[in-house]
């Protein structure tokens, strides 16, 4: 089973629907469970034929085998000291790309002390498994069940059981291809890639991704 926190945002429920159609069951997981749940009904209402589910973050922990952080950086050191006992001998896949917004130059990535948000869920979470991707997925592609998504998913960490079961995640997905990024310390090149996406995106009003080409 699969568990998404923070997804009420449009990144979580993106990948929730997208895991969905892919005919996974994933579990949206928010801070209240009926927000939770909503989000659930109105993604199943815009794919007919998939399951999914809604809960609060606890439960969403505790049905699942598999974690998604999809939530800003911002909520990430709150939310593991919160739920760090439960994530316990999980694999935890980081979707997450600290940046931030200033005027006159975009989107801007935030250094992370311990190199990534990645590597700092492994710091905060030593008995966990993770896993760094998704990060570069367009949100308002992944909530739109009749886009046709293409590009590559790089996949990083220090597990690799762990990174090969998300890379097949994204192997399910049309269109979509995972990629071994080696280890968790390449997270951060990933990471950083996104604000440039951002900004390319409002440059040429798109929804650009990127394509490893050569293997």
């Amino acid at each position: 089973m699969l568990a998404i926190l923070g997804g009420t945002g449009p990144e979580g429920k993106g990948l929730a629907l997208r895991l969905a159609m892919a005919g996974e069951t994933p579990i949206i997981g928010s801070r209240d469970a009926t927000r939770g749940a909503a989000a659930a009904e109105e993604l199943a209402q815009s794919a007919p034929g998939v399951t999914i589910k809604g809960s609060d973050n606890a439960g969403a922990v505790a049905a699942a085998d598999v974690v998604f952080l999809a939530f800003p950086y911002e909520g990430q050191r709150p939310v593991l000291e919160d739920l760090g006992p439960a994530l316990k001998g999980k694999i935890v896949v980081s979707v997450i790309a600290p940046m931030k917004f200033e005027r006159g130059k975009g989107a801007i990535a935030i250094e992370v002390e311990a190199g990534s948000a990645a590597e700092e869920a492994q710091e905060m979470l030593p008995d966990s498994q993770v896993v760094a991707a998704f990060q570069n997925a367009s949100a308002e592609e992944l909530l739109d069940p009749n886009a046709i998504m293409e590009g590559d998913v790089v996949v990083c960490s220090e597990h690799p059981e762990a990174k090969k079961l998300v890379m097949g995640l994204a192997d399910k997905m049309k269109n979509l291809r995972g990629v071994d990024g080696g280890n968790l310390a390449n997270a951060k090149y990933v990471e950083q890639i996104t604000p440039l996406l951002v900004n390319i995106n409002r440059i040429y009003k798109t929804h650009s991704s990127i394509k490893i080409v050569g293997i």
